[in-house]
C-alpha cells in the first residue's frame, strides 16, 4: 500500500476541495488533496456549471442601483427555506452566509481574478413573493469551469506549493477510525495512475480529514430511495444532470464512522430536463432554462393550470407540479422567435459566450433577439425537440417522439388560440396570469432583453413552431453530512467527530441543508467556497 502522512487530507478536488486546499496553503498548512475523477480532470461538477452565484452588497448590485442588505437576504432565505424545528445548524449557516458572503466569497474571488457579468439577474422571485426580493444572481465570466480552472492554476503556482501533494486518480472508499477519531483515509488508485504507482491501493494518515466528495444526485437509485413524495412518486424516467461520480458513497462511509447524514430528501432538481443529444453516461440530460413565453402543457397537450407554469419564480413548485402530472411528462410549445430569444441550457459549454468572456457578443445577441445556434443544434440533434409549420403537424411529431397518441391535437390548438387571443385583446382587457408575470419580468432591464414582448405562439412571422418534451432531471443535493459552522462533522449526539470535516455539496452546502426545501438559486458554488474556507480556518486555529 502506498502511504502518505500529512497534517490535512482533503478528499475531492471539486470547488469545495480546491477552496479548502487554497486556504490551507495561504495559512501555510501542509495538505494532501485527493481526486478520484476519471481522466485526471479535477474541478468536479463546477466544471459543467453555468457559474451563477447568489451574492449581496456587491459592486455589480451598486452599479445596477440595487439596494440590498444582510437582513433582507436572510429574511428572503428564511421565507424560501421553510426551516423546520430540527434545522439548528442550517439556520446558523444561513446567517453566516447572509453576513459573510461579500468578504468570504465575492471579495475572495475578485482578489483571485474572477470577474462577474456586469448585469445582475433576478431569479427565484418566489411564486407569490417569497423569494429574492431583489436581483442577486451574479454570473462569473468563464462560467463554473473558468472559476475552478483559475483556482487550480493558483494552487499550482502557490508560493507554498511545496506543502501540497495533489494526487489524481485516487478514490477514497474508507475513513480511518482510531479511538473515536478520524485519522485519515484509504482507497484505490485508478488504472491510469497505476503506471506511476507500485500498488493499486493507498492510505493517507492525517490529523484532519475534510470530505468534499459532492452529493448523491449522480446515483439515480439513491435519488429515488430518498425522493420526497411532494414531487410525486419517484420517477422511472428521471434524467441525470450530475456525474455518476456523485454517487453518495462517502455519505454512507461518514454515517458508518458515526456522522449524521440528514435531509437527503431535499434536492434541487429541475422540471425542464431533456435527453442529452451527446450523452457521456446513461440517462444524462440537459437542464433547460425554459422560455417564459412558451405554453407549458401536460402530456396530452393541454395547458397546465389553473396557475400557468412559468420559470423564474419557484423552481421547487415547478418540480412539484410536473412531478405530480400523469406520467411526469410535460411539453413546452413555442415558436422559433421565442425559443431563440428566451431558451437557454444550464452549463458551461452550452453558454460559450459567457464561458469565453465575450461581452460584446453577449450584448449583441441580446440586442438582436438571441443566437440561433443553440436552438438549431437542439432541433437537429435532440430527440425531445420537434418543429413544424402548423399545429396539426406539430402534434403529430409530438406523438411520434412520445411513441403514443397522447397529445390531443384539438385540445392543444384550442389552448394555444385561447392564449393568443388574450394577448390580442390589448393591455386593457388581457386577463391571464402568464401575461401578468411576463409584464412583471420585463420591468427588470436584463429580463426585458431576454423575454419577448407578449409574443403570440401562432404568429406566422415567428415560425416555425417548436415543441419540447420535458421531464424531471436530478441535479443537486441540498441535504447531507451535518456540520457546525466550523465545517466539523457532527455525530448522532450533536458533538463534533474529532478529526473529521466536510464542505460543499457533501454537506448539503453547509449544516446538512443550508437552503432548506427551496434554494434562492446560486447558493451552490458560492457555498462550496464558504464551507471550504471555514474548514481550513478552523483547522488552522487548532494547530
Amino acid at each position: 500500500m502506498h502511504t502518505y502522512k500529512t497534517e490535512v487530507v482533503v478528499i475531492g478536488a471539486g470547488l469545495a476541495g480546491i477552496a479548502t486546499a487554497l486556504e490551507l496553503l495561504d495559512l501555510n498548512v501542509p495538505v494532501v488533496l485527493l481526486d478520484g475523477a476519471p481522466g485526471g480532470k479535477p474541478g468536479g461538477q463546477a466544471n459543467e456549471a453555468f457559474g451563477g452565484m447568489l451574492l449581496s452588497n456587491t459592486a455589480e448590485q451598486a452599479r445596477n442601483k440595487i439596494k440590498d442588505s444582510p437582513e433582507l437576504l436572510l429574511a428572503d432565505w428564511h421565507n424560501a427555506a421553510c426551516f423546520g424545528d430540527d434545522d439548528h445548524w442550517p439556520r446558523l449557516w444561513a446567517e453566516l452566509y447572509a453576513e459573510q458572503n461579500r468578504p468570504m466569497i465575492y471579495d475572495w474571488l475578485r482578489q483571485r481574478g474572477i470577474r462577474f457579468f456586469p448585469s445582475v439577474q433576478w431569479v427565484e422571485r418566489g411564486l407569490y413573493g417569497k423569494g429574492n426580493s431583489v436581483p442577486r444572481y451574479h454570473i462569473a465570466w468563464g462560467c463554473g469551469r473558468g472559476v475552478v480552472q483559475t483556482l487550480l492554476q493558483q494552487l499550482e503556482a502557490h508560493p507554498n506549493r511545496n506543502r501540497l501533494t495533489f494526487l489524481n486518480g485516487h478514490r477514497v472508499n474508507t475513513l480511518s477510525l482510531s479511538d473515536g477519531q478520524i485519522t485519515g483515509c484509504q482507497g484505490n488508485i485508478s488504472n491510469e495512475q497505476l503506471e506511476k504507482q507500485s500498488s493499486g491501493v493507498f492510505s493517507v494518515s492525517a490529523t484532519h480529514t475534510v470530505v468534499c466528495t459532492g452529493g448523491i444526485n449522480g446515483n439515480l437509485e439513491k435519488v429515488r430511495q430518498h425522493w420526497d413524495p411532494c414531487y410525486g412518486p419517484a420517477p422511472e424516467n428521471l434524467l441525470s444532470g450530475a456525474s455518476p461520480d456523485a454517487d453518495g458513497a462517502m455519505h454512507d462511509e461518514v454515517a458508518r464512522a458515526g456522522g449524521q447524514v440528514v435531509n437527503l430528501n431535499q434536492m434541487w432538481n429541475y422540471a425542464a430536463g431533456i435527453r442529452h443529444p451527446e450523452p457521456a453516461f446513461p440517462d444524462q440530460g440537459l437542464s433547460l432554462i425554459p422560455p417564459r413565453s412558451a405554453l407549458w402543457m401536460d402530456r396530452h397537450g393541454r395547458r397546465i393550470g389553473p396557475m400557468p407554469l412559468i420559470t423564474g419564480f419557484d423552481t421547487h413548485d415547478l418540480c412539484k407540479q410536473v412531478g405530480n402530472l400523469p406520467g411526469q411528462i410535460s411539453w413546452q410549445v413555442m415558436n422559433y422567435r421565442i425559443a431563440v430569444r428566451e431558451l437557454a441550457v444550464s452549463g458551461t459549454d452550452t453558454n460559450p459566450d459567457f464561458r469565453d468572456g465575450k461581452l460584446l457578443r453577449v450584448v449583441w445577441n441580446s440586442l438582436r433577439g438571441g443566437d440561433p445556434a443553440l436552438m438549431d443544434w437542439l432541433i437537429e440533434r435532440c430527440p425531445d425537440v420537434v418543429s413544424a409549420n402548423t399545429p396539426e403537424e406539430l402534434a403529430g411529431k409530438m406523438n411520434q417522439v412520445a411513441g403514443n397518441n397522447d397529445v390531443q391535437t384539438e385540445d392543444m390548438i384550442r389552448d394555444i388560440h385561447t392564449y393568443d387571443s388574450n394577448i390580442a385583446r390589448g393591455k386593457r382587457l388581457q386577463n391571464d396570469d402568464q401575461i401578468r408575470r411576463l409584464i412583471q419580468l420585463r420591468n427588470w432591464l436584463p429580463d426585458r432583453f431576454r423575454t419577448c414582448n407578449l409574443q403570440p405562439i401562432l404568429d406566422p412571422a415567428a415560425g416555425p413552431l417548436i415543441a419540447i418534451r420535458e421531464q424531471l432531471i436530478s441535479r443537486k443535493s441540498m441535504g447531507g453530512m451535518q456540520t457546525d459552522t466550523h465545517s466539523r462533522v457532527l455525530d448522532q449526539a450533536g458533538a463534533a467527530i474529532p478529526g473529521l470535516y466536510a464542505a460543499g455539496e457533501a454537506t448539503g452546502f453547509g449544516g446538512g441543508g443550508i437552503s432548506g426545501i427551496r434554494s434562492l438559486e446560486g447558493t451552490f458554488l458560492s457555498n462550496c467556497i464558504l464551507n471550504g474556507r471555514r474548514a481550513a480556518q478552523s483547522i488552522a486555529d487548532r494547530l
